[in-house]
């Protein structure tokens, strides 16, 4: 496999913030030698971490606090794409991610998000979302439909891959009443009336996923810090909010 092809097939794995404590590489010598060997090859993004994997002589590398590859102890090889345990079933690369893919849930920028109590809104949940992403519908109509007890706080994030997503998320950021206004147009499809012009948290909201990661919407943290992206099913969302 050729450098630049590597290059290529890092580029389009997911990118997920990663925040955790680790382990460290069975050699300091291997873990410095690793870095020097794969640094000029990933266009100067900085790899976090370097750990023994489940096989040996094979190490995870995690790069810009997003993805994990791997590599042997000389890096003279790449691996991207899933480890599977074959005992386990189950995709070793996933689960890691899943206890990587973490953030300080209390150090989050509420101000900046819409904020809707249900119930006692004991539990808390953030959503990163856009108005015109049809999986953030979803979401709002069936997987949140129901939940009861939460505290969401929605924080709007325009791609840019939908024009006209920016002018709708100002109009609902302006409105008198924004947990209303949100819920109203996604779903009924009912924009505000008003104006666009107030001061809003879009670019800090860009800015602030960018920084985790988030790359597509929807993608939601849940009050332990756990990250997850896509329209899950509510049953997940209800587990993953009871902390499960």
């Amino acid at each position: 496999m050729k450098l630049t092809r590597i290059t290529k097939s890092l580029a389009v794995i997911g990118m997920v913030a990663l925040t955790a404590c680790s382990a460290q590489a069975d050699s300091k010598t291997d873990v410095k030698q690793i870095r020097d060997k794969l640094a000029p090859t990933l266009q100067g993004r900085e790899i976090t971490a370097v750990n023994p994997s489940p096989i040996k002589g094979v190490y995870e590398v995690v790069i810009a606090n997003r993805q994990i590859v791997y590599t042997d102890a000389k890096a003279n090889f790449v691996i991207v794409g899933d480890m599977v345990d074959v005992a386990k079933k189950e995709s070793v690369t996933e689960r890691r991610m899943a206890e990587l893919m973490k953030t300080d849930f209390s150090k989050l920028p509420l101000d900046q998000a819409i904020k809707e109590v249900r119930g006692n809104g004991a539990r808390k949940l953030a959503v990163f979302s856009d108005p015109d992403c049809p999986f953030c519908k979803r979401l709002e109509q069936e997987s949140l439909k129901g939940v009861d007890n939460v505290t969401i706080y929605t924080f709007l994030f325009p791609l840019n891959i939908h024009p006209d997503a920016e002018r709708k998320s100002k109009l609902m950021w302006c409105a008198d009443d924004k947990a209303a206004a949100w819920s109203n147009f996604m779903n009924n499809g009912k924009l505000p009336e008003g104006k666009a012009d107030c001061a809003n948290p879009i670019e800090k909201n860009l800015a602030l996923g960018e920084s985790l990661g988030i790359t597509g919407t929807p993608a939601l943290i849940f009050g332990n810090g756990r990250i997850v992206s896509g329209a899950i099913p509510r049953q997940q969302i209800e587990q993953l909010l009871d902390g499960k």
